[in-house]
C-alpha cells in the first residue's frame, strides 16, 4: 500500500480490530449496493471513503429535484442524470482510488444473479418488496452475506443476513411472500430526511463489518429505529423452518 493511501486510512489502520491487514483486506473487496437513493447514498460514500476497493452500484432511475432532500450523493447540477453515474462521479472526487462499477439499467433475473455470484456483499437499498425477494432469493442461493435496510417516514428498520452461516434466517422468514406488494414508498408517504442517513450508515458500518469478519453483525436480530422518539430496538429474528427460501426440504 502507497504512503497516500497509508495517510488516508490511517483512522482505520490505528483500530486493532482492522490494522494493516483488515485495509488491505478492505481494498480487495467487492460490495454490491442495490440501489442509489436515500440508503444507497450514504452506504456508497462511507465504504468508498473507508477504501472498500470495488463498488457496483445498480440504478436505472434518474436524479429528481426532490431526491436532494436527503440522496445526498447527488447534486442539484445532476438532477435528470441517471442515479448511478451520478453516485459513480460523486466517488471519484471523494476517492479516486475506488473503482466504481454502475448498471444503469433494470437488471433481469439471470444479470443480477451474476452480480451478486461475484459480489463480497450485497446491500439491498431498494424500495420494493419484489426487488427484496429477488435479491433475497439470488444471495441464499450464492451464500452471499445481505445487509438489508428500510426507511420511510421516521421509522427504519435493519438487519444482516448472512448465507454463510446455516442457522441465518433471511428476509422471506420476516417477511413471507404472500404475492401482494404493499411497500411503502417516499414518493407517496414522505420520508424524514436524516432517517435514511442514519440507516443507511448503519448498512455501510454492517458491510464493514462483515468484510472484515470483526464484531458481532445484526445476523439474528432486526434493528428498529423510530427517530420521532430518537428509540432505538432490536428483536430477535429466528430462521423459519417452513420458509419457502431457506427453510428445510424435504
Amino acid at each position: 500500500m502507497q504512503d497516500d493511501l497509508l495517510l488516508r486510512y490511517s483512522r482505520h489502520i490505528m483500530l486493532p480490530q482492522v490494522e494493516y491487514a483488515g485495509q488491505e483486506k478492505l481494498t480487495q473487496s467487492h460490495a454490491l449496493i442495490i440501489g442509489a437513493g436515500g440508503l444507497g447514498a450514504p452506504v456508497a460514500m462511507y465504504l468508498a471513503a473507508a477504501g472498500v476497493g470495488t463498488l457496483t452500484i445498480c440504478d436505472f432511475d434518474q436524479v429528481d429535484l426532490t431526491n436532494l432532500q436527503r440522496q445526498i450523493i447527488h447534486t442539484t447540477a445532476a438532477v435528470g442524470q441517471n442515479k448511478a453515474l451520478s453516485a459513480q462521479a460523486t466517488i471519484a472526487s471523494l476517492n479516486p482510488e475506488v473503482k466504481v462499477n454502475v448498471e444503469t439499467t433494470r437488471l433481469n433475473k439471470e444479470a443480477l444473479a451474476g452480480r451478486v455470484a461475484t459480489a463480497d456483499v450485497v446491500i439491498d437499498c431498494s424500495d420494493n418488496f419484489a426487488t427484496r425477494y429477488l435479491i433475497n432469493q439470488l444471495c441464499f442461493t450464492h451464500k452471499t452475506p445481505l445487509v438489508s435496510g428500510a426507511a420511510i417516514g421516521f421509522e427504519g428498520q435493519l438487519s444482516v443476513f448472512d448465507f454463510r452461516h446455516d442457522d441465518s434466517p433471511c428476509y422471506h422468514c420476516l417477511y413471507p411472500d404472500v404475492g401482494d406488494d404493499q411497500a411503502l414508498r417516499c414518493a407517496d408517504n414522505g420520508v424524514f430526511a436524516p432517517l435514511v442517513g442514519m440507516i443507511g450508515t448503519a448498512q455501510a458500518a454492517e458491510a464493514l463489518k462483515l468484510l472484515l469478519n470483526i464484531g458481532h453483525t445484526m445476523q439474528g436480530r432486526l434493528l428498529l429505529l423510530d427517530a420521532l422518539s430518537a428509540e432505538w430496538r432490536t428483536i430477535r429474528l429466528k430462521k423459519d423452518p417452513s420458509c419457502l427460501v431457506c427453510g428445510a426440504r424435504v
